[in-house]
């Protein structure tokens, strides 16, 4: 697959999104600073500067001590939700130090998977997920993923939140478990990813892919098929893109799975932690997202542009609805 080639934009709008392939090496976590290639979580905004940006902060979010939190509080929240996601942070402290989660020995070479998780105030982004960075020991034989969780808790004087949870303890612990679970879940499809075929597969993993394959099948046309064909039609639109259509394919596919990769993770969060969007709150802000991360579109394609936008929202909030109407 293809890299997902995009320009820099700065952040424009709430509960927004964006996803790229991380190649870059990631900053020491003792002393986070997220390269500009994330994988966002639903709610994010896309960022262009090198490291967290705190002018987008509540001023009073600035002197509120996050050591009010218990990792074992939060920690008991994810298992009773989830044994699996559970299992991934069991021996993770939130500090943003590397922990080995997972080992598999696979003919003559060991394969490793580490997880950082760290707490912070950070700007408007309530979580990051960190594709693995992929690093070949040849000497130890060895190869290790190493992926990094941000965890933004700056929600916590949301309206809904507020009146679910009015002790302020409760309620950071409650928001953190919420955004880790949800960025738990993109690290498990990740690793899922990075498995050899045969060797045993997470549920939430096989969940996806077989959502994922629905989602492809004749069954879910034509809501499938047109948000498919309105991402051709906007990668068309961008002259950045090379003329190759094997290439174009190969984007078009990437963007259509982040689309499903998403929905997944936002309805199985909310199933656990309640406080969801709507199909319509959603499309609409992935779908912008989706456009916006090709890159500025030029003043000649922006009037077919905005309709194809507005063309792709309406399928994508149907494709939405077909998918939660069948796993009722």
């Amino acid at each position: 697959m293809k890299e997902i080639r995009t320009k820099k934009f700065l952040p424009r709008k709430k509960n927004a999104l964006l996803i790229r392939r991380v190649r870059e090496k990631l900053t020491p976590a003792s002393s986070p600073a997220p390269p500009t290639g994330l994988y966002l979580s639903p709610f994010t905004y896309p960022i262009s500067s090198p490291a967290p940006d705190c002018s987008f902060c509540s001023p009073g979010l600035l002197y509120l001590d996050l050591n009010i939190y218990r990792e074992t509080v939060i920690k008991a929240l994810v298992k009773e939700q989830s044994e699996e996601l559970y299992q991934l942070i069991e021996k993770v402290n939130f500090d943003g130090k590397y922990y080995r989660i997972k080992n598999v020995r696979f003919g003559e070479w060991e394969h490793c998977w580490d997880l950082a998780v760290r707490v912070q105030f950070y700007g408007t982004m309530p979580g990051l997920a960190f594709e693995p960075r992929k690093i070949i020991s040849k000497e130890n034989k060895k190869i290790i993923y190493k992926s990094l969780v941000l965890v933004n808790p700056y929600e916590l004087w949301e309206r809904k939140l507020v009146e679910k949870l009015w002790n302020l303890q409760d309620r950071i612990e409650f928001l953190i478990a919420k955004i880790l679970f949800h960025e738990c879940i993109h690290i498990l499809i990740f690793l899922g990813k990075t498995l050899h075929s045969g060797l045993e597969q997470t549920n939430i993993f096989l969940e996806f892919k077989e959502l994922l394959k629905f989602t492809n099948s004749k069954k879910l046309c034509p809501e499938g098929c047109g948000v498919r064909c309105h991402l051709r039609n906007l990668v068309d639109l961008y002259p950045s893109f090379s003329e190759d259509s094997e290439e174009k394919s190969d984007l078009v596919s990437e963007l259509y799975e982040f689309l499903i990769h998403e929905k997944y993770s936002i309805k199985k969060t909310d199933l656990a932690f309640g406080l969801p969007c709507s199909n319509r709150k959603i499309s609409q802000d992935y779908v912008k997202l989706t456009a916006l991360k090709m890159g500025p579109c030029m003043e000649i394609n922006k009037k077919n542009w905005k309709e194809e936008v507005n063309r792709l929202q309406k399928d994508l909030e149907k494709l939405y609805d077909r998918i939660d109407g069948n796993q009722k």
